[in-house]
């Protein structure tokens, strides 16, 4: 099979799959914004980053974990592969169980963090605390889906989300609309939608025997700094948008209520499936990246960072085209009012802008931990929250700006992180190019 065939027999499922995953972030915007209104929508969107920050925490740990195993098992080293495996799940299930203990003992300043006040706050409460009861399940669905991928599996992940989102669905029709559980049916809904998926990875990897044997505790400990040390940038790029949210949501609460936080849910969740479809294409090329770099294969994994960018430049520019002509109708896909919808419509056009540039970060991002070069994926990946913190104390101060200094952030910070990681990139590839030479020179020598 050919590089291209093969990059996009990885790349096609797991864009899909990340496409499912991205609707995982509207389906109860949509079920509970229809069924309650604004409030709800608001609610949603300060309650979401809970749900999203465990999912990618997941996403990170099993992320890394696979990166790492495809690696040894590229370096035909067997036992330490599924050593890797073993000590990846072991991971996944203490952090599953901090993680829900530390949410359900510090939901009270959680919630004021994330700026949830009034009836806000106590509808954002009940969907907290459900998420929080249902964090194992969350944490191995996401955790286990890259193993699946770099087993080859790509269409098997893709079906095992398939899976999960179509329960989700059914789930929030039943338990939202039918029943009108409210806030605490969504929640259900996606901790079901999440086992569903979760069981489907359990039995996959099952049928491979990929084997779970724990090391001896010195080797459990060393894997596990190295899963955690590369898990940070992929959690980062999973988690971004909601970073993005919760720093929204409490300067829009400041500067223009709840109303304006209704808006933002709506553009956030539309953006976020493109965000997600991005990711996609990173993380599909991610297991091609990993083994040829293993296999020290320079050029076919040139070759495959290439189609990826150029494929997700093409979706960024699809994604902003039809997303601008549909802009009109985004809000009331939510059940947000008439006044909601037609602020969406006129600040939606400011966050498609940057699709494009942010597909060159998401790669590049992506590439840079398929390499274990952790330093510049951390870099690329916060470098967007901490420019949006700045900006969206500075801009909002200007006395011209106000509001609009609020929306205005985002895009810029974006902006900006494009630019960083154009150089990043160049000065990567100057130094493998560096060393290719040098080393070319050093063959010829000894010849």
């Amino acid at each position: 099979m050919n590089n291209n065939k093969m990059f996009f027999k990885f790349v096609i499922p797991s864009v899909l799959a990340f496409a499912l995953s991205g609707v995982y972030t509207i389906v109860d915007g949509f079920f509970v914004g229809q069924s309650i209104g604004d409030i709800g929508l608001a609610s949603i969107t300060l309650g979401f980053p809970v749900a999203a920050f465990i999912q990618a925490v997941g996403t990170g740990i099993g992320l890394s974990g696979a990166i790492r195993f495809t690696i040894l098992s590229g370096q035909e080293k067997k036992k330490e592969a599924e050593e890797c495996f073993s000590s990846t799940a072991f991971l996944l299930f203490l952090v599953s169980v901090f993680i829900m203990t530390a949410i359900l003992l510090l939901i009270h300043p959680l919630l004021s963090l994330l700026g949830a006040e009034g009836e806000a706050y106590r509808l954002t409460a009940e969907y907290v605390r459900i998420i929080a009861l249902g964090t194992v399940f969350q944490v191995f669905a996401t955790g286990l889906v890259p193993f699946i991928r770099n087993l080859g599996g790509a269409t098997f992940a893709m079906a095992a989300m398939i899976a999960g989102f179509l329960s989700n669905i059914l789930l929030d029709y039943l338990f939202v609309w039918i029943y009108g559980f409210g806030m605490a049916g969504a929640a259900w809904a996606t901790i079901i939608g999440q086992s569903v998926t979760m069981l489907a990875a359990i039995s996959f990897l099952t049928v491979k025997r990929i084997g779970f044997k724990l090391p001896e505790l010195k080797k459990l400990l060393s894997f596990s700094g190295t899963i955690l040390k590369v898990s940070i940038a992929p959690f980062g790029l999973t988690f971004s948008p909601q970073i993005t949210t919760i720093l929204m949501n409490r300067f829009l609460l400041m500067h223009g209520g709840e109303q304006s936080v209704a808006v933002y849910g709506c553009i956030a969740y539309i953006t976020a499936v493109v965000y997600l479809l991005l990711q996609g294409v990173g993380d599909g090329s991610q297991p091609l990246i990993s083994r040829y770099y293993s296999e020290n294969k320079k050029d076919i994994m040139k070759q495959i960072r290439k189609l990826a960018y150029l494929t997700s430049g093409a979706i960024g520019l699809i994604c902003m085209t039809g997303l601008f002509f549909a802009r009109r109708y985004a809000g009331f896909l939510f059940g947000a009012s008439v006044k909601t919808n037609q602020d969406v419509s006129s600040y939606l056009p400011m966050f498609l802008v940057t699709l494009v540039f942010l597909a060159y970060v998401r790669i590049t991002t992506a590439y840079f931990y398929a390499t274990e070069k952790s330093i510049l994926s951390y870099l690329l990946v916060y470098a967007e929250p901490v420019l949006l913190f700045v900006l969206l104390i500075l801009l909002p101060s200007v006395p011209v700006l106000g509001l609009s200094g609020v929306w205005m952030s985002v895009p810029l910070a974006q902006f900006i992180t494009w630019m960083i990681s154009v150089f990043a990139k160049r000065g990567v590839d100057r130094v493998t190019a560096k060393k290719a030479c040098d080393e070319k020179k050093r063959t010829m020598s000894n010849a």
